[in-house]
């Protein structure tokens, strides 16, 4: 799932040599996504009113879902 949110992310921004995914196991069905990208993409990957970062949402939580994995993402400036 990181490379896949790590591939999206990277198609958003302008600079996707500063996109960083991180990966952390909270239990064993659940796991938290980190993101971080440069200041003046942040706005890029959330997006009108937070389309982007609700779609994003939405898929990772369906692939999570595939796995019986809960999924949260975190956006970090």
């Amino acid at each position: 799932m990181k490379k896949f949110i790590e591939m999206l992310i990277k198609e958003l921004v302008d600079n996707p040599e500063k996109v960083k995914v991180e990966e952390i196991a909270k239990d064993k069905n659940s796991i938290e996504f980190t993101v971080e990208v440069a200041a003046d993409d942040i706005g890029k990957v959330i997006g009108k009113k937070g389309k982007n970062i609700m779609a994003i949402r939405t898929l990772l939580t369906a692939v999570g879902a595939k796995e019986h994995h809960r999924t949260t993402l975190q956006v970090i400036e």
